[in-house]
């Protein structure tokens, strides 16, 4: 390469090395900036995952030592006195009180309290499903028998998680009304649905055969 050459490419070099420099200066509080955000977010993201831990271990530590009492009176009392963290917690808090009062003997109250968490549009429809469950399974006393139908035909539509298991409270229903044949006909259903259980399937065959029934359909 000639001399000439050699220096427009030295000085072309310079040129870009300014041009780069003035860039930096110009432009490079930028960069900086992204990485302190960067570095602060993954710091928050670091200390919002230990005080979710934390809280967690607490709001469990809590529920533990409320289940400690001796009398489900005793524990009802402790686990309300519970602070829950989120819509999540106060559903698994609600589920534990409807226990304890369940336990207690207290199936007004069970069912309040498990109506509360089903009624709670903030919590997840999985957790407001299993405590609309139990509520209209224990509900035998408290609420009106068509009131408890109506509840359980919505769970039992095609598609919901609780589907055969609310089949088989609609199957009690039916047997406290008087209509067996209508109770076996349903629970014959359930044993034959492909997603039923083996403990299902074999709650079902019993329930038929105290009944009077056949575990295969007539004719």
């Amino acid at each position: 390469m000639s001399n000439p050459d050699s220096f427009i490419d030295e000085v072309t070099e310079e040129v870009r090395r300014d041009r780069l420099f003035g860039y930096m200066r110009r432009y490079g509080w930028i960069a900086i900036v992204i990485v302190v955000v960067i570095v602060a977010g993954a710091a928050w993201n670091e200390w919002s995952k230990a005080r979710e831990t934390a809280q967690a271990q607490a709001f469990g530590d809590a529920i533990l030592a409320a289940l400690e009492a001796e009398e489900a009176e005793g524990r009802v009392e402790a686990l309300d006195a519970i602070a829950a963290p989120g819509p999540g917690g106060a559903a698994v808090l609600g589920l534990f009180m409807a226990a304890e009062a369940g336990r207690a003997e207290d199936d007004a109250t069970a069912v309040a309290r498990l109506q509360t968490v089903a009624d709670n549009s903030e919590i997840p429809l999985i957790y407001r499903q299993i405590a609309q469950y139990k509520a209209l399974s224990r509900g035998a006393g408290v609420m009106d028998p068509e009131q408890r139908r109506a509840g359980l035909e919505a769970l039992a539509v095609p598609g919901q998680p609780l589907r055969l298991l609310a089949e088989e409270q609609l199957a009690l229903i039916e047997i406290e009304q008087g209509d067996t044949d209508a109770a076996i006909e349903r629970l014959r259903r359930v044993i034959d649905d492909s997603e039923a259980t083996a403990g299902l399937r074999r709650r079902a065959s019993r329930l038929i055969v105290a009944l009077g029934g056949s575990l295969t359909q007539a004719g």
